[in-house]
């Protein structure tokens, strides 16, 4: 009798903590579903806002760089997947841009250098060249670290994106990061990054380009 209700116990006790396991996993799966779901409502509100089809013929310059060590990687070409992701999104909306083949014949690696060193004139050099009306900088950025929990190095990737007008006048910034990511691949990261983020980015670039530009 005393063995029966000692098999008896432990088996309620194992049933109840695969429940209680089973039921924190549905929970946890049904707030990934939920929070999902509202940055996915996010976006479409901020795309949904009406665009001026005169700001929408308005040229925008998109340009990317990669800050590492202390130095500022700026040649054009090492970003083309990312320039890609982003400008890409921008013309589904019906922006227009350039493609990188345009930015590269035009603007000298110098100047393109100049403008990541918040060289105003070179900005303003750069839009001219183009006629563009705005331009999009991408900096992505790293920073490393040894986790000693887990015994390996880690890399925290970052990118900030800020939307200006040819003038240098603020209109749109946002960021978006990965603090979990191990490697020495920084680029290949912050394009991973951009994959899974792009759309809010866009979005929030978007929305502020519509509401700012022109004002």
């Amino acid at each position: 009798m005393l063995r029966a209700l000692i098999v008896l116990l432990a088996c309620s006790s194992l049933w109840s903590g695969s429940w209680a396991q089973g039921f924190k996993f549905s929970n946890e799966e049904t707030a990934d579903k939920a929070r999902e779901a509202e940055k996915q409502a996010q976006v479409q509100s901020q795309l949904a806002g009406p665009c001026r089809s005169k700001i929408k013929n308005q040229k925008i310059m998109v340009l990317i760089g990669e800050s590492r060590d202390g130095r500022v990687q700026s040649t054009q070409s090492q970003f083309s997947n990312h320039f890609d992701a982003i400008n890409g999104r921008l013309r589904s909306l019906g922006l227009k841009t350039f493609t990188q083949a345009q930015i590269t014949a035009q603007i000298a690696q110098a100047e393109v250098d100049a403008y990541f060193k918040n060289n105003p004139d070179a900005a303003l050099s750069a839009s001219k060249r183009l006629a563009a009306q705005y331009i999009l900088r991408g900096m992505i950025s790293s920073q490393a670290a040894y986790n000693t929990m887990v015994r390996v190095n880690q890399v925290a990737i970052r990118m900030h994106f800020t939307l200006t007008d040819a003038g240098g006048k603020l209109l749109s910034e946002t960021s978006v990061e990965n603090s979990s990511y191990s490697g020495v691949d920084t680029s290949g990261m912050a394009l991973t990054l951009i994959g899974e983020k792009a759309d809010e980015v866009v979005a929030q670039l978007y929305s502020d380009y519509c509401r700012m530009a022109g004002s």
